[in-house]
């Protein structure tokens, strides 16, 4: 199977169980002894696929939930400037779709749930709705699980196929121009000609590792005391066999008595020659909370998003959150507002015969202050520049 196979195999919950050979104790003492084995598992991985992704990732893990929200959020928060630069007769027309996409949903509750489709999916997909031979009135968001990409010639999707139940809707790519009712915002993919990768896709190791790490401390918590390992039974007078009865007495017993949080930590009484082989590392052993704050900061290295600013301790590569949260802005989120904007103001214009731009409005966002404050001192140190070439340089009039 392949890399990509295993990493991404379906969990079923009523798998074959594998055999494994003994460890070479075991082995030892099954020569002379009968072993009664607690506590076998194996590791599976999340299925390659949107829903599972929104699942695993999103739902259900705390820090790509974070990551996800605090790009998402921040792309969104950016305001924009609408400006014409031709006149055309849909100059406002695009304007108004570009500042409110549809009625009962504000522009950045828009851009938040397109960025966030991208950053779970690796797609997101916009469709332009309203009157036919009329400029667009409407941007809808469509659910990327529920779009497939038609391929076609020359690296160009012939038709996007949105379906919910059994409902298709059809919308085609003219093959000369490539306009489209659907606007397709995706990663970059270095194997797929159609579909984007998504930061999840990357991180799947990782959230895999922190979600069960979480599963398994909550495990640990309601069946503390469960032994995982093995009773022996040591060989005597030709013994060393448990009959029916003693196996069901001594599984009852293990149940009953060592299991369950009220019991973590009691004490196994052992009886009859049997004896305890321990068959699993310790919390201390594996290092479980340095495991999980690991998995945490590569599943913040995914999306771009400095572990300091979700709560992850250890190897803060910025002095203070002042530095991180600029790394975040210009290394990640500004990036998204940029290709946002590459994409979505041509699309629009294409659709609505207009000649406007937009321009994100930076100066007043808190977390850029620090590079503001080092470019105003920059210029005003420049005795070479006359006023009006500095203010020119700030982006003044």
């Amino acid at each position: 199977m392949s890399m990509f196979g295993r990493l991404f195999a379906q969990s079923k919950s009523h798998a074959a169980p594998q055999h494994k050979a003994a460890p070479d104790w075991l082995a030892g003492a099954q020569a002379s002894a009968q072993a009664y084995v607690y506590g076998t598992g194996q590791p599976v991985w999340m299925a390659r696929n949107y829903a599972r992704f929104a699942e695993e990732a999103y739902r259900k893990n705390v820090i790509a939930h974070r990551a996800v929200s605090l790009i998402a959020q921040a792309v969104a928060s950016v305001p924009w400037r609408v400006n014409v630069i031709a006149p055309a007769e849909g100059n406002r027309a695009a304007e108004k779709l570009l500042m409110r996409a549809k009625p009962g949903q504000s522009r950045q509750a828009f851009v938040r749930d397109a960025v966030a489709y991208q950053l779970i999916g690796g797609n997101a997909f916009l469709l332009n709705v309203g009157p036919k031979g009329q400029a667009p009135q409407e941007l809808h968001l469509l659910r990327p699980d529920r779009v497939q990409v038609v391929p076609g010639s020359g690296g160009m999707p012939k038709a996007y196929q949105y379906q919910v139940e059994r409902k298709v809707d059809v919308y085609p790519v003219d093959p000369l121009t490539g306009m489209s009712q659907v606007l397709h915002l995706k990663q970059f993919h270095p194997s797929d000609d159609w579909l984007g990768l998504s930061p999840v896709e990357a991180a799947a190791y990782a959230i895999d590792q922190h979600n069960q790490s979480g599963a398994w401390n909550q495990a640990l918590m309601q069946q503390g005391a469960r032994p995982s390992g093995a009773l022996v039974v040591q060989q005597k007078d030709g013994g060393g066999v448990l009959s029916d009865e003693q196996f069901a007495r001594l599984k009852q017993q293990v149940d009953q008595e060592f299991s369950g949080a009220t019991n973590a930590g009691r004490p196994i009484i052992l009886e009859g020659g049997l004896d305890w082989k321990e068959m699993a590392l310790s919390p201390k052993d594996m290092d479980f909370i340095e495991a999980k704050h690991s998995a945490a900061r590569d599943i913040a290295l995914a999306f771009g998003v400095p572990p300091q600013l979700l709560g992850i301790p250890g190897d803060n590569t910025y002095a203070n959150l002042a530095e991180a949260r600029l790394a975040l802005w210009e290394q990640t989120i500004l990036p998204h507002v940029t290709m946002l904007l590459d994409a979505l103001v041509p699309w629009v214009n294409q659709w609505c015969l207009s000649a406007v731009e937009v321009q994100p409005v930076l100066d007043e966002l808190p977390a850029l202050a620090p590079r503001r404050d080092s470019l105003w001192q920059r210029i005003s140190q420049a005795d070479f520049l006359s006023d009006d070439e500095k203010r020119s340089a700030l982006g003044l009039a």
